[in-house]
């Protein structure tokens, strides 16, 4: 199982593209086959900062996920252009 997740902060002004863009991106995620878990949030205290925690089966299913047309037009062309930085945490599960 790989999980990880990623952080990225917009302006104010972004705050409903990038709702969208989520709303979009989870829902098509979530069919993809290898998909998980794909659950976006926002920090209560950081309104502008978005937290997505993301699991799938295997590396194929990232890597899959990563070559989705959903993935490239919500992400790559949506939230990427729109955020102004971006951390990934990679995570080992205990149990």
């Amino acid at each position: 199982m790989i999980s990880f997740t990623v952080r990225l902060r917009f302006r104010p002004e972004d705050r409903e593209d990038v709702a969208g863009f989520l709303r979009e991106l989870a829902d098509a995620s979530r069919k993809e086959p290898g998909c998980v878990s794909y659950i976006p949030h926002t920090i209560e205290s950081e309104p502008d900062t978005v937290l997505i925690y993301e699991q799938y089966r295997d590396e194929a299913a990232v890597e899959a996920h990563r070559a989705t047309p959903h993935f490239k037009r919500f992400a790559i062309a949506g939230l990427y252009q729109r955020m102004l930085d971006r951390s990934v945490e990679n995570l080992i599960a205990l149990a």
